[in-house]
């Protein structure tokens, strides 16, 4: 049995832990409400943006921007991966990397190269390890607040190699905020706007991301052969409008994921302190029989003295 000083260092050790882990709780507690408060606020123009490219996509015009087209051979693949910036957040991070990469392995199996475009220190620490995926560009600490201008340059990154013919498919992966309790991990087609649509279809029912989800129901089909006046010229107006509809769908998934990872840290820290009383009444427990074993062994040894004398 270990001594009665080991034992109260250990206790005093797990207190320390417990402090640590109750303050980060706080932290995220009084954090997730404005973070849920951001996510919500973005809705809505995410929504309107989505019902824009339904009815832009539905009209018969001449001019057929690239992000509608589907192209036949996929022979690269890009991700946009939006993860923590820090830790002490339970399993989400971990668990976003395990839904994705059975997905990145299955195209590198069919020869296909996969780039990687990282928003989040953690997913810039993940994918630097991982051979075989090429980090195209990165940005993370966006703060409590982010700002789309911050995300501007890498999504003009994925933009620029999708027109310029160097990826052909773009997925989107990001821990999508459900509840308090439950955070769960999504990659969803990003481009062309087509396999959207196909994968938004194919996933309706139980499995559908939440009616709130930027490209949730997005139809595509051609039904109508009207068409917009558009000033100054279709090809313009198009690659502004989808232009900005990817960047909604992006800070989007990024706000999804900064309300997931408050939630997230907030239970695993509650979860983390309940576990620390735990041990300190248990090392408690042990450490009063301890003491409770030297003060009978003490006793003892005084009336055995006594006696002989």
């Amino acid at each position: 049995m270990a001594s009665g000083r080991e034992i109260k260092t250990k206790i005093k050790s797990t207190q320390n832990m417990r402090k640590v882990t109750r303050a980060l709780e706080m932290v995220s507690a009084s954090k997730i409400r404005k973070a849920q408060d951001l996510m919500k606020a973005s809705r809505p123009y995410a929504r309107a943006m989505r019902k824009v490219i339904a009815h832009v996509a539905q009209a018969s015009t001449d001019f057929s921007h690239p992000f509608l087209q589907e192209r036949e051979k996929v022979a690269r693949v890009g991700y946009v991966v939006i993860t923590t910036d820090r830790g002490l957040c339970g399993g989400l991070n971990s668990n976003l990397f395990r839904r994705l990469l059975p997905a990145i392995r299955e195209w590198q199996d069919k020869g296909v190269e996969v780039d990687v475009v990282a928003i989040g220190q953690k997913a810039v620490q993940f994918f630097r390890r991982i051979k075989g995926v090429n980090l195209i560009g990165s940005v993370s600490h966006l703060g409590e607040k982010p700002k789309l201008e911050s995300l501007v340059g890498v999504i003009k990154v994925v933009l620029d190699a999708y027109m310029e013919g160097k990826l052909d498919r773009v997925f989107l992966a990001y821990n999508d905020f459900v509840n308090t309790m439950t955070q769960k991990p999504s990659v969803h087609a990003l481009l062309p706007l087509p396999v959207v649509a196909e994968e938004m279809a194919a996933v309706a029912g139980e499995s559908a991301p939440s009616p709130d989800y930027p490209v949730a129901g997005l139809k595509l089909e051609q039904k109508h052969d009207w068409d917009y006046i558009y000033e100054p010229d279709a090809a313009t107006v198009l690659e502004h409008v989808l232009g900005r509809y990817i960047e909604s769908v992006v800070y989007q998934g990024v706000l999804e994921n900064l309300a997931s990872e408050h939630a997230a840290r907030m239970v695993a820290m509650k979860s983390a302190s309940d576990n620390a009383n735990k041990v300190i009444g248990e090392l408690t427990l042990i450490y009063n029989k301890a003491r409770q074993a030297a003060i009978t062994q003490e006793i003892s040894e005084i009336v055995g003295g006594a006696a002989a004398v």
